[in-house]
């Protein structure tokens, strides 16, 4: 799985915002916590507002904060809203591919890819990225021996 850059700063974003919970947080705050690009990220938290996942106030004491609670918002929602589905083949999803021949069997490790993702993403919240207190099967996968090395 490639992660975007897109989604990197918008998860970043998200957990600046979740660490200031409740309050209202300027973009110059969530920017220079995390380093990211302005501009980048004032389109990205536009997105999110769409979505659902951000409101914001504008004026002197405006700022953005998170529209529901950071327990409720996970991974998978924020890909969702600023990349689009969590995996896609050719621009189908997984369960919509088909094969003939010696590839005809491919369309079920899709579907598995989508389904492992879905069972980390899915279940990890911002709170518990903030917090580092994972789910069991996420701190299972975690502690794999090869979890950590490259192939």
């Amino acid at each position: 799985m490639q992660i975007s850059a897109k989604t990197d700063y918008a998860v970043r974003a998200l957990l600046s915002l979740a660490s200031h919970e409740p309050d209202l947080v300027k973009v110059e705050v969530v920017v220079g916590e995390q380093g990211l690009p302005r501009k980048f990220v004032e389109a990205i938290l536009g997105e999110l507002r769409r979505a659902g996942l951000v409101r914001s106030q504008r004026g002197a004491d405006g700022g953005y904060a998170l529209a529901r609670p950071a327990t409720e918002i996970t991974i998978a929602a924020v890909i969702r809203a600023v990349d689009g589905p969590l995996a896609e083949v050719r621009g189908l999803r997984p369960h919509e591919t088909t094969y003939a021949g010696v590839a005809e069997h491919l369309p079920d490790v899709w579907v598995a890819v989508r389904a492992a993702l879905r069972s980390v993403l899915d279940e990890t919240t911002l709170a518990q990225v903030l917090s580092g207190e994972f789910s069991p099967q996420v701190r299972t996968m975690l502690s794999a021996p090869d979890a950590w090395s490259a192939r």
